[in-house]
């Protein structure tokens, strides 16, 4: 079982733009399998780097659960080249548990990316998956769907999110606390 952690809001990381992979290794390729192993507990459908703690640009995604004919996908150093349309769907993240809202995003994208094989790949994504790219491609970026909600749709989420803030200020500070040695 991986010792990964899901890293939840509040956490500074969530926040940062990650840098690209530079080289793809045994290590990176156990990272991926270990994602997608606690993505598949947390029942999620994507999970970044940035939400088990890493500053890197690789994300992965399963959507099978919602159109069983896909497989499980790895995706290094994302960019979304174009967008079109817009249409809603209910959206949470692992990394800001209890919170679901309704969020805009492109229906259709046209994406180029990595694989861990380090083959680029360019094409189309729609629908499903095109929502938990562009989801998992902002936590790339330190953008959390939350960021999308006006003030108003946010309000009834306040108190779980300011919850999630201080466990992590508190979490945070033992770590740093155990890191400070006296002599």
């Amino acid at each position: 079982m991986p010792s990964l952690k899901i890293t939840t809001y509040g956490n500074p990381i969530l926040r940062k733009k990650v840098r690209p992979i530079t080289k793809i290794d045994s290590g990176l390729k156990k990272l991926a399998k270990d994602m997608l192993e606690v993505m598949h507990k947390a029942d999620g459908i994507g999970l970044a780097a940035p939400q088990i703690g890493k500053s890197i640009s690789i994300f992965v995604a399963d959507i099978s659960p919602i159109q069983e004919e896909m497989a499980p996908m790895i995706f290094l150093n994302i960019e979304i080249l174009e967008s079109f349309g817009s249409s809603p769907y209910n959206e949470g993240c692992l990394s800001i548990p209890g919170v679901v809202a309704e969020v805009f995003r492109p229906e259709k994208i046209r994406i180029r990316y990595m694989d861990l094989s380090g083959r680029r790949h360019e094409g189309m994504a729609e629908g499903v998956l095109a929502r938990v790219i562009q989801h998992e491609a902002d936590h790339l970026n330190g953008k959390l769907f939350i960021d999308y909600l006006s003030e108003d749709a946010l309000e009834p989420f306040q108190a779980i999110l300011k919850g999630l803030e201080q466990k992590n200020k508190k979490m945070l500070a033992r770590k740093k606390s155990a890191k400070t040695v006296t002599h």
